[in-house]
This record gives structure tokens, C-alpha cells and sequence, in this order.
């Protein structure tokens, strides 16, 4: 029989220079699977600080790819930048998924091995950073520590790597969660998110307008098995995961409740208790830098001006002073 034929890129839907791959997953119980990749255009500056560098961006929970000051900071310094959404989040959702499940945070093992066959970094001699914010960063760091010797930085945009509860109160709730999703993995829990960090974003004008159904104001709903799979990564940093290459985690300064609006959600990250992700942070490996951005929310790369330029800042001395120097 003949080969089928090569993937092709194709426009996406943020425009030019920006074009997606759908990388093929096989199936589920829920039907085909497919994460997206996608690239923005050549480098747009002379800077050739990152030439020989490939970026491989990994969004948060009920997220997908669309931080294009994000791209444009890395291609600036000469690096190729790739963003990943993946399987049943933002371009890679299908009818009759369940949004953003998965029973293990493994299988995105799958996904991120297709994108980096994709992208070709090995094979050319480049060098790789793996970026992910928030479960985005749990899910790296995680595959980090598996695959030790495969990338070059690791950098954290607020990664979850604790429950809200602690260390303490996950422990509590761990059997809990363990024994419901054993019998009833796509049961559902009450809404959590009372949209207060999407209105934030809207008033600081950090927040396009999404697809529908990609980003939902209130998150995609929870599940047992899901949350026992994040709660067992919170887990595993907890013991300890031995990360090989250097890791830079970017933070906001300070916590705000998510019970109740109040102006400070505009400064303050109001998902994560930053002083808990702080400290969980030096779990990761021997060489962890943490960064706290006073002003920003918990995307940090969607903070106002100020708090925003300070991270890239940091981000861009962390590179090019050290990490990759």
C-alpha cells in the first residue's frame, strides 16, 4: 500500500505568520485524537542571541495558543517558537470529546514526542525549551524529569504544582478523588471557577476574543479522573523530580482569593497561592531559578505593561546571561 500522505501545514487562525499542523493521535474511547502545533514565522528581528534554539509552548487548563507577544519575544532573539495545543483543548477539540481529559498526565507524552518529531530540533542539531504555564507546567515539568538529556531550559509560567489546599489538604482529599475516579471518572463536580480571573484578563485588555467553546469564561467542568491525574503530578514534584537542565519560574509576587472580585485579580494571581508554588518549586532539580513579577496574575505574559515587560526582562537575562549562554 502507499505511504499516506505528509502532514501540511495550513493557516491558523490567528493569521500570518502563524500556520498549524494536526498531528495524528489514533483513538480513544471518545473517538479520534489530534494535538495541534503551531509555528510562527521566521525570526522577526537580527538578533541572533537563540539562532539555534526551537520553543515549545504549552498552554494551561481550559487554555490554547494565543499569547503572540509571547511568540514574537522569542523569535526576536532569533529563536523558532512553536505552540502546542493539546489533544482535546482549543484546535485539537473534536464532537463528543470531553474537554481537556485525560486519566494520566503520561499520556501527554504522546502528543509533545509528535510535535517534537514535527519540528524536527533533534535532527537539525538545535537546541530545546520546553515553556508551559500553569497544568501546562505541571504536564513539563513531569515529562522533564522522564526524559532527562532532551531539553536545554525548562521555563514555568505559573505552574500548578500544588493543589490550592497544600500539601496537607491534598493528601487529605487524595484517597477521596483516587476512589471516585476508579468508578467514576467523568462524574462530575460543582463549578469552582466563578469566572473572576477570565473578567481580570477582559479588563486589562490581555484577552482576545476565543472560539467558542476553546476558553470558556468559567473553565471546562472537572472530573474525578482528571483531577486524580494532576493531583498525583502534585504528587510526584512533591517527592521530588531530579529535572536535569536548567528551570526559570516566573510568578507573581502575591495570591488574591478566588471567592470574590476585587480590583486586586488585575495584580495578583488569583488561581494559584504563589507562596506554596514558591516553595514546591525548589522540588524540580538543582538548578531552579524562581522569579516573583510584583503586579502580574497568574498568566503572567497577560499582565499589564509593566509587570509584562519586567517578566520578559527577566526571562531574557535568564537566557542569554545563563541558562543558555
Amino acid at each position: 500500500m502507499p505511504d499516506p500522505p505528509e502532514p501540511t501545514w495550513v493557516p491558523d487562525i490567528l493569521g500570518e505568520p502563524y500556520e498549524q499542523l494536526t498531528l495524528d493521535l489514533g483513538h480513544d474511547d471518545e473517538g479520534p485524537v489530534v494535538a495541534t502545533l503551531v509555528r510562527a514565522g521566521a525570526p522577526a528581528s537580527t538578533d541572533s542571541a537563540l539562532e539555534d534554539v526551537d520553543v515549545l509552548y504549552v498552554h494551561g487548563w481550559s487554555d490554547y495558543f494565543f499569547q503572540t507577544e509571547l511568540a514574537d519575544f522569542w523569535t526576536g532573539l532569533g529563536a523558532r517558537f512553536f505552540a502546542l495545543d493539546l489533544r482535546k483543548y482549543g484546535r485539537s477539540q473534536r464532537a463528543g470529546q470531553t474537554p481537556g481529559y485525560v486519566a494520566s498526565l503520561d499520556e501527554y507524552d504522546a502528543d509533545i514526542a509528535a510535535a517534537l518529531d514535527a519540528m524536527g530540533t533533534s535532527d537539525e542539531g538545535r537546541r530545546l525549551v520546553v515553556m508551559g504555564h500553569s497544568t501546562g507546567g505541571l504536564t513539563l515539568s513531569l515529562w522533564a524529569g522522564r526524559h532527562p538529556g532532551v531539553a536545554a531550559a525548562l521555563v514555568l509560567n505559573s505552574p500548578w504544582l500544588e493543589l490550592q489546599t497544600g500539601a496537607i489538604g491534598r493528601q487529605a482529599l487524595s484517597p477521596l478523588v483516587s476512589a471516585r475516579a476508579k468508578f467514576d471518572p467523568l462524574g462530575s463536580y460543582p463549578v469552582v471557577d466563578l469566572g473572576f480571573y477570565t473578567r481580570a484578563q477582559r479588563e486589562l485588555g490581555t484577552l482576545p476574543e476565543s472560539p467558542e467553546g476553546w476558553r470558556p469564561e468559567r473553565g471546562f467542568p472537572t472530573h474525578p479522573g482528571w483531577l486524580a491525574a494532576v493531583m498525583k503530578g502534585h504528587a510526584a514534584v512533591t517527592a521530588g523530580l531530579d529535572i536535569d537542565c536548567p528551570v526559570l519560574v516566573l510568578l507573581s509576587k502575591g495570591s488574591s482569593s478566588p471567592i470574590q472580585w476585587s480590583d486586586a485579580m488585575t495584580s495578583t494571581d488569583s488561581v494559584l497561592v504563589v507562596d506554596d508554588i514558591a516553595r514546591t518549586a525548589t522540588r524540580l532539580g538543582d538548578r531552579v531559578t524562581v522569579v516573583r513579577i510584583r503586579g502580574a496574575i497568574h498568566d503572567v505574559v497577560l499582565s499589564s505593561a509593566e509587570p509584562r515587560a519586567h517578566a520578559f526582562a527577566a526571562l531574557r537575562a535568564w537566557l542569554t546571561a545563563g541558562a543558555l549562554a
